[in-house]
């Protein structure tokens, strides 16, 4: 569903992603992992095209969306849920979910909007005691279920996903990927990125691995999970044995 081929992106002079190739499977979860600045909200970025690309393909259902507008992307049907949640803290819940489906406004598309704002409603019930709340107030687990909620308002075919156990307690962090699992279950396809990587692989179906803007890994998550080789890559070893 999702196929990234030889993509590099920039900052600046310093080059973020390298050659990166991934493939994205439909219905399933995948995962990227890898310790910090290792390039995967760069990578998820780019899919988003909320920076540019250099070089390479990013190809969705067969089109080439690299450095297409961020607006264009979501209505394709792939929606990112940022690092950090970044919900809007002065709205209400209610107001943030429906910013999620902007891009449907009107009432020609009233009554499904209707059907995916009670869908998020019974997918966080926590949300829907919350929802003339503003936003800023909620917990940081709240507010990552808000993000959730949000970008399922779009009614996306992938959704992204960049760091959600991040800041949260163990049995939040649990509710927030069942949650995912439940999404898994309902037909959605799932881009994770993760630094946890035990978390990660357990929930997902794919994995990547990857250091200093690459992939240096990659398999079926059980198999992952069982690999010496995360050690390394996660520890650095690799890179003192190549140097």
């Amino acid at each position: 569903m999702l196929e990234i081929s030889n993509l590099s992106a920039f900052y600046g002079n310093i080059e973020a992603l390298r050659a990166v190739d991934l493939w994205v499977r439909a219905g399933k979860i995948t995962t990227i992992v890898g310790a910090n600045g290792a390039g995967k909200t760069t990578l998820l970025r780019a899919v988003s095209g909320l920076i540019p690309t250099r070089y390479g393909e990013i190809r969705y259902v067969g089109a080439n969306i690299a450095n297409l507008e961020p607006h264009r992307i979501v209505r394709m049907g792939i929606s990112h849920v940022p690092e950090g949640r970044q919900v809007f803290a002065s709205m209400s819940v209610e107001e943030n979910l429906m910013l999620g489906a902007y891009l449907r406004s009107g009432r020609r598309h009233a009554r499904e909007v209707k059907k995916d704002f009670d869908f998020v409603r019974d997918l966080f019930p926590g949300l829907a005691q919350r929802m003339h709340q503003q936003a800023g107030t909620l917990s940081g687990g709240e507010q990552q279920m808000l993000a959730i909620g949000r970008a399922l308002m779009s009614r996306p075919r992938v959704l992204l996903l960049d760091e959600p156990s991040m800041g949260l307690a163990p049995m939040v962090i649990k509710d927030i990927f069942a949650c995912l699992r439940r999404l898994h279950e309902e037909g959605l396809t799932i881009l994770l990125v993760e630094q946890d990587a035990q978390i990660a692989l357990s929930v997902s179906h794919y994995g990547y691995v990857m250091r200093a803007g690459k992939i240096r890994l990659e398999g079926e998550s059980s198999e992952l999970l069982r690999s010496e080789d995360i050690r390394h890559i996660y520890l650095g070893e690799d890179a003192m044995l190549e140097g």
